[in-house]
Parts: structure tokens; C-alpha cells; sequence
């Protein structure tokens, strides 16, 4: 599989998420990887002009763009089963290692250094890429209570409250500052 990696990520359109979820508007991986590199981009200048940061805003966004392509080999496993317990929890972090490695497997090797730091970036980047990816689902969760679907009131609380829990300084800047904007019209907007 050789020289593949671009061919099979062009796949993130045909895996869908919230799985579990009665959706009034289904989500693929490409489309939900766009918006979090969006978001992660976001944060990462607000870490940069806002709390003297020096984080590099495009290479967030890089990380945030491949931050869930190992599902295009899992498929997108739902939170409640994939944090089930500890056990599930780690058997999950090695299948998703070795699709992962997979992946990079299907690079030339001249590519396969930067894909190296695409998926094992510094912490700062990895907490900012995981607010967004949080931010992210918490949008969708917007989105459809917008729409009328209660499926979402319990899912949009507890991703709220994972944001909170994180106390990450630019996560809670972009909730106060750009978050409200998601539950308005496009002629409110």
C-alpha cells in the first residue's frame, strides 16, 4: 500500500460520527478534522496575543487536520464506549498507535519525518488540538439543539463541562468571545 496515505485519507468523507446519535444533519470526518483545525488555529493565536504564547498557529492547524484520520481505519468509535473504562480506554490508544502507524506505512519515506511531528506534536499543541476537537463537538451539539433535537441536551452538557475541566485559558477565551455566535442565525450573525 505504498504511496496510498493521500488516496485513503480522501476516505475521512465517508466516516461519520455521532453514531449513537439521532443527527438532524449527519457529520463526516472531513468535514468535523476541518473544523477543529479551524478552531485549534483559532486557539493557538489566542495563545500567541493573548497569553504571550509561541505557538506556531498553521502547524496547529496541520495537527488538528490529521488529529482523527486513524479512524478511517477504526471507523469513529462513540465516547461512552471508548472511555467505558480503563481497560477499553487503553486497548483504544494502541489501536488507534497501530492504525496510525499504519497510515504513516503508506508514506514515502522522505515524507514519513514530517508526518512523524504531525502525529506526535509538543503538549501545548496536543491540549489545544484536544479543546478544539471538544469545542468542535460541542458546536455540533449547538447546532442540533438549534434544530430542536433534545437527542443532544445530555451530550452538549458534559462536553461543556469537559471544556471547563480542562481550564485551558484559550479554550475559555474563545467560549466567551466567538462560542455564542454558533446559536445565532445567519441574519443574526
Amino acid at each position: 500500500m505504498k504511496n496510498n496515505f493521500y488516496a485513503v485519507m480522501s476516505r475521512m468523507k465517508n466516516i461519520y460520527r455521532w453514531g449513537l446519535m439521532r443527527n438532524t444533519k449527519t457529520e463526516n470526518l472531513s468535514e468535523h478534522s476541518f473544523e477543529v483545525a479551524q478552531i485549534a488555529h483559532a486557539l493557538a493565536i489566542i495563545s500567541n496575543k493573548r497569553f504571550g504564547g509561541n505557538v506556531d498557529p498553521n502547524f496547529t492547524a496541520v495537527v488538528a487536520m490529521y488529529h482523527d484520520s486513524s479512524e478511517i481505519i477504526t471507523g469513529d468509535m462513540p465516547t461512552p464506549i471508548k472511555y467505558y473504562n480503563n481497560e477499553i480506554k487503553s486497548a483504544y490508544k494502541q489501536i488507534e498507535a497501530a492504525a496510525e502507524n499504519s497510515l504513516k506505512d503508506m508514506l514515502p519515506e522522505d515524507f514519513k519525518e514530517d508526518f512523524l511531528k504531525i502525529y506526535s506534536p509538543d503538549e501545548k499543541i496536543k491540549r489545544l488540538v484536544k479543546a478544539a476537537d471538544k469545542i468542535s463537538a460541542l458546536i455540533k451539539c449547538t447546532e442540533e439543539l438549534n434544530m430542536g433535537n433534545r437527542e443532544f441536551l445530555v451530550a452538549e452538557k458534559s462536553v461543556r463541562k469537559a471544556i471547563e475541566d480542562m481550564k485551558l485559558p484559550e479554550a475559555e477565551v474563545f467560549m466567551e468571545e466567538f462560542m455564542p455566535g454558533f446559536s445565532l442565525s445567519i441574519d443574526e450573525q
